[in-house]
């Protein structure tokens, strides 16, 4: 290859595909824009969490279907009728559950604080499988989910005392941990089924099982005749959701998966709590105070030193 100036600018992006970090990146920071599109939804008009999740898990269905057509010639098993029932209730818990929890969260909390929370779900992941182990996580594990937990209340603690309604802030946390805890749940299930589905094509059945979950809901319980009649700026974001934080990134994490192995993926993809701080203070002119980010490195920090089951899943796209 001739050296030429253009070369040498393409050199590092090429060399950033080839490896995978680029996907791994790109994958954390479509993850981390969620609560911001979230956010914006409620902003551009009257809608409720479960119409927007709605809106959101329709739109991807077919997104959903793109993902198991592409995992479809590394396919490694067929389904059978347990593969079916589990498939089902992972959609239940990652995609339908996790995401509508979320979304009742974010109507009273910061997408800031909300990432701060999700971002636990490691040390959940630990909870869970001492209790099936009945053995106790070793001292330094649990010193660095003290860790964790001290930063999350520093964050927490700041947000409450900084809100007209504290109670609103109380709200939208619990809501958020039980999102957390579904999800830690989907975590746990997937690691029996990911070395024979693939991860990919395991989580675009799952999120598609999610999606009928989620249009059965609002078909039942919902309003399905005043969707014509919502803004552009919902159908907007709502789109967005769908396709930058849940189908694509779903994607580019199995990509970076495939180039650098799923241990230095999920490194790259701790960046995604920073960077929904970040975008949540850029877009939506969330403050961004010490406190915030002294309990974001601590949260981090602490889940940096865990070391959970692996289950080779791409991260969260709720």
């Amino acid at each position: 290859m001739n050296l030429t100036p253009m070369n040498l600018a393409r050199l590092p992006f090429q060399q950033w595909a080839t490896d995978g970090r680029l996907y791994a990146v790109l994958s954390a920071a479509g993850f981390s824009l969620k609560a911001v599109f979230v956010k914006l939804g409620y902003a551009a008009g009257p809608v409720d969490a479960l119409t927007l999740l709605a809106m959101r898990m329709g739109i991807a269905l077919p997104l959903f279907a793109w993902l198991v057509w592409l995992s479809r010639d590394k396919a490694r098993a067929p389904l059978c009728g347990m593969d079916m029932a589990r498939i089902v209730l992972l959609g239940m818990f990652g995609y339908y559950l996790s995401s509508l929890f979320d979304f009742y969260g974010l109507e009273y909390i910061s997408a800031g604080l909300e990432r701060l929370i999700l971002y636990l779900y490691p040390t959940l992941v630990l909870v869970f499988q001492a209790i099936a182990l009945r053995k106790w996580p070793s001292v330094r594990v649990a010193q660095a989910m003290a860790v964790c937990y001290a930063g999350l209340g520093i964050a927490f603690v700041h947000d409450v005392s900084f809100a007209s309604h504290g109670t609103q802030v109380m709200t939208g946390a619990a809501w958020v941990f039980a999102s957390a805890v579904t999800y830690a749940l989907y975590y746990l299930g997937t690691g029996a089924m990911v070395s024979r589905l693939g991860s990919m094509r395991l989580s675009g059945l799952a999120g598609g099982a999610s999606s009928v979950l989620v249009l059965a809901h609002y078909l039942v319980a919902g309003r399905p005749s005043e969707l014509a009649a919502l803004p552009s700026g919902v159908w907007l974001n709502a789109s967005l959701m769908a396709l930058l934080s849940t189908a694509l990134p779903i994607y580019w994490m199995a990509l970076a998966i495939q180039r650098m192995g799923a241990a230095q993926a999920a490194a790259v993809g701790s960046l995604g709590p920073v960077l929904t701080v970040l975008a949540s203070w850029a877009l939506l002119g969330e403050t961004l105070s010490v406190f915030q980010i002294g309990g974001l490195a601590l949260v981090m920090y602490g889940v940096s030193r865990l070391k959970p089951a692996p289950a080779a899943s791409p991260r969260r796209a709720w």
